[in-house]
């Protein structure tokens, strides 16, 4: 038995200009790609300050003064790593080149209408781009997939993820005040995991509320199932509120089978930012009824190494090695979709009685 947690690698990678130089490319997309070996060949932000102290920071050899000046000097082999806030997505791929290839962060925009322009957009200047929603690559979701390409669980019938964390809010402070915030900035991923396993969902069934002490916020605390007929079940449970020690807080992944399951416990999202370790656990009875769960041993975890799984998607396309990123805008608009159809049921409300 061969468990693989790691993503392909692109033959020979192409040099990276990344547009922004917030928290997450500083703590998450150039970590990983110097872990990986990507070049980062430049680097722009509206605050010129903030991308030269990055650039030096990361030894990245250019910083733009704007994204014209970028697009006039973009080599024909470069990819832009798009890390801007949804609602600046549209602005900028205007501006790039036709064809380009474009990794862009999540959310997709920050409602189903933004999505639906960042697509177009792409069609009509012929982008080749794809968007950050990471997890699906992680090592542990790696592994898991292996775990289930080889049979050792049987058939994938039930997920579940659970999060009952204490999530500091304030260090993302373009949060406050948005009318979404939840599940577009965190269940999202999780919408997307299922997906990637499960496909598209008939349906969603969704709330997502507030907190007392967290009342500046639109919401904190989401449930959401995805319907996928009577054989398949996708629960998503998250609450970011728990204030009470570390005991009895849960971040955690269930994948059941017909004959095992996997739980893989996200270490990162407790006593967060500084996490805890990972935990990788499974149960296989194909080959003993008698089976005992193991614990795996795994190298990276969800941040930073999840990244180098979604950069080398868009590098892997862009040199021909796979016809398009597995999360292409393509692929991303229906989770979007899902997170749109979460809101709605949300607002409408549970069956009257």
């Amino acid at each position: 038995m061969n468990i693989i947690s790691t993503p392909v690698m692109p033959h020979a990678p192409r040099p990276i200009i990344v547009i922004g130089a917030g928290g997450i490319v500083n703590d998450a997309h150039l970590p990983a790609y110097k872990l990986a070996g990507f070049p980062v060949m430049g680097i722009y932000d509206i605050d010129h300050a903030k991308a030269q102290r990055t650039a030096q920071q990361f030894g990245i050899p250019k910083v733009f003064d704007s994204i014209s000046e970028l697009s006039a000097h973009l080599p024909s082999d470069a990819l832009i790593d798009l890390a801007v806030p949804g609602a600046a997505i549209t602005g900028v791929l205007a501006q790039l080149p036709n064809h380009t290839a474009v990794l862009m962060q999540k959310p997709m925009g920050n409602d189903y209408n933004e999505a639906k322009a960042i697509l177009d957009t792409c069609r009509q200047k012929q982008l080749l781009a794809a968007v950050n929603f990471q997890l699906r690559y992680a090592p542990f979701i790696n592994a898991a997939r292996s775990i289930l390409q080889q049979g050792l669980i049987g058939d994938l019938v039930d997920i579940e993820i659970n999060v009952n964390v204490y999530m500091p809010w304030h260090l993302w402070p373009f949060v406050f005040g948005l009318p979404r915030v939840e599940i577009v900035y965190h269940s999202i991923h999780y919408i997307d995991l299922v997906r990637s396993f499960f496909g598209n969902p008939a349906g969603v069934y969704a709330k997502t509320v507030k907190h007392p002490i967290m009342e500046e916020l639109a919401s904190v605390r989401s449930d959401i199932i995805m319907d996928y007929g009577d054989r398949l079940r996708a629960s998503i449970h998250t609450a970011h509120c728990h204030r009470f020690g570390l005991r009895h807080q849960q971040s955690y992944i269930w994948l059941e089978g017909t004959r095992g399951a996997i739980k893989i416990t996200m270490g990162v999202l407790k006593d967060y930012p500084r996490g805890v370790p990972d935990e990788f656990e499974y149960i296989s009875y194909v080959n003993s009824p008698d089976a005992e769960w193991q614990r795996l041993e795994l190298a990276g975890s969800w941040f930073p190494h999840a990244f180098i799984g979604s950069m080398a998607q868009l590098q892997r396309a862009a040199e021909g090695s796979i016809a398009a990123p597995d999360n292409s805008v393509e692929d991303s608009i229906h989770t979007m979709a899902c997170v749109e159809a979460a809101y709605r049921s949300s607002e409408k409300g549970g069956e009257k009685i």
